[in-house]
């Protein structure tokens, strides 16, 4: 059963888009990826994500689309796109297919990096960040939602953040109801790899709501407006 938070006020969040120069990939400092909690894959390189739930278990595939975002932000999304939507200068990973064939073209340009006509488009990766950081970014590029599902669900999504707004003000609100609304809208969104869960942000702001806690209904309407707000 869902509890009620204590009344906060919601922030209002901006999400900012700027369009930039492209610069060569090369440009961008490797940062360090924290992998604690992944199980060790060992030294030899796979060809296939280990972090997969059929593979790993539901814990730990959900672990690694946590630090895959933290991962994939800090080194990726310069050229390859906020949220892995890509603005045409670098390839769209969201459509990598989630099977052998796609996990090893990804691991090769991690590893490995590439270069055209001279020009150093991607850094090589792999000695740097390690195999668990990789498959980690991986697990989190192949969950990414479809956006145009996102975009055509702007109005159901905004009536459910609208509501927990109103009752982290301390207004009247039926939370097991939203929770079961945005499970149900999750359950509805596609990937477009293939993989069999997407990450959106209705699943997103559900389990922040299965979670509980004081600021539960704050952090899932905040969580619904920023990513509406990248959507757009």
């Amino acid at each position: 059963m869902l509890t009620k938070p204590s009344s906060l006020t919601l922030a209002g969040v901006t999400l900012a888009l700027t369009a930039t120069l492209a610069l060569a990939h090369g440009d961008v400092a490797p940062q360090a990826v924290d992998t604690a909690g992944l199980p060790a894959v060992g030294e030899e390189w796979l060809t296939e994500n280990p972090y997969r739930a059929e593979a790993a278990g539901q814990e730990v595939w959900a672990k690694a689309v946590a630090i895959g975002d933290s991962g994939y932000n800090q080194n990726c999304a310069r050229c390859h796109g906020l949220g892995v939507v890509s603005g045409g200068l670098a390839p769209d990973l969201r459509f990598l297919e989630a099977e052998e064939f796609g996990d090893e073209w990804f691991i090769e340009r991690f590893r490995f990096g590439y270069t055209q006509n001279g020009t150093t488009k991607m850094p090589a990766f792999g000695e740097l960040l390690g195999q668990e950081a990789a498959w980690a970014i991986r697990t989190y590029i192949e969950t990414r939602p479809d956006t145009d599902q996102i975009e055509e669900l702007t109005g159901e999504l905004t009536a459910l953040r609208d509501q927990l707004v109103a009752m982290a003000k301390g207004g009247e609100g039926d939370a097991q109801a939203i929770h079961d609304e945005l499970t149900e809208v999750a359950g509805g969104i596609e990937t477009l790899s293939g993989a069999p869960v997407a990450d959106s942000i209705a699943r997103r702001a559900a389990l922040i709501l299965e979670a509980g806690g004081d600021n539960a209904y704050h952090k899932a309407a905040e969580t619904l407006t920023i990513g509406l707000s990248a959507a757009h």
